[in-house]
């Protein structure tokens, strides 16, 4: 896996990521730059310096900025281990199940609003929908090196899974109730859906409850990591006030 551009590289040296070499643009000079080789020295990285062209070639469009890792591929958490973590600790649960997310992109910022929410867990179904890339590593600014991404069978399944826990969980529709009136505090999963579909109807039926976002112009969606952002905060506003 590629982690492309400063922040990205930065977040996985940082975060330990296994990187097995720095690839860096020659004669490149920055302190930004200057301060990634340093950690990468620090930890016993290869660094191989090379020419601009190769690395545009492999950033496949995105803005390297003089820098690319490679890193072996993601390893996935298990959602289990993540509910039992979280119970041993004492913590009240929030986990965000993607169904149907196939955008690098769309994921890649849910997991950065992930992130920076402190959700526990982002789930993501191994078929019909997006896995972790180098793009949604990319567009999640080294946020993928902190979010535990989960990938399962069947996100239906893991809806039941997480019921029988104790965890309530919610599936985002335009006809659900008001998320500012719904109760988001304790153990919550929210179930956000895809790009066209959105959430699919048995796992609509599945959830414990149904929640929307008040719009107030004249498109009918919101964009799904914007959706998730919203959603999320208000539980921490919710489990803060």
């Amino acid at each position: 896996m590629l982690e492309i551009g400063r922040n990205a590289v930065n977040e996985a040296l940082e975060a330990g990521a296994n990187i097995e070499k720095l690839c860096v643009q020659k004669e490149l000079r920055s302190d930004a730059v200057s301060r990634i080789l340093k950690k990468a020295r620090e930890r016993g990285v290869k660094i191989v310096f090379t020419d601009k062209a190769w690395l545009d070639k492999n950033a496949g469009g995105a803005a390297h900025q003089g820098v690319i890792a490679v890193s072996s591929d993601y390893s996935y958490f298990d959602l289990e281990e993540i509910v039992t973590g979280a119970r041993k600790e004492g913590r009240s649960l929030m986990i965000l199940l993607l169904d149907g997310i196939e955008d690098p992109h769309n994921l890649g910022a849910v997991i950065r609003v992930a992130e920076c929410a402190g959700v526990d867990a982002v789930v993501v179904p191994k078929h019909r929908g997006c896995g972790v890339t180098d793009a949604v590593s990319k567009t999640s600014a080294g946020a993928v090196q902190y979010v535990k991404v989960a990938k399962v069978t069947n996100i239906n399944d893991a809806v039941r899974y997480l019921k029988e826990e104790g965890v309530t969980v919610f599936a985002t529709d335009m006809e659900g109730e008001d998320i500012y009136s719904a109760n988001l505090t304790g153990d919550i999963a929210v179930v956000i859906g895809g790009e066209g579909g959105g959430v699919h109807r048995l796992t609509k039926k599945l959830a414990d409850g149904v929640i929307s976002i008040p719009q107030f112009g004249k498109l009918n969606s919101l964009n799904a990591s914007v959706a998730a952002g919203i959603v999320v905060y208000e539980a921490v506003r919710q489990r803060t006030k």
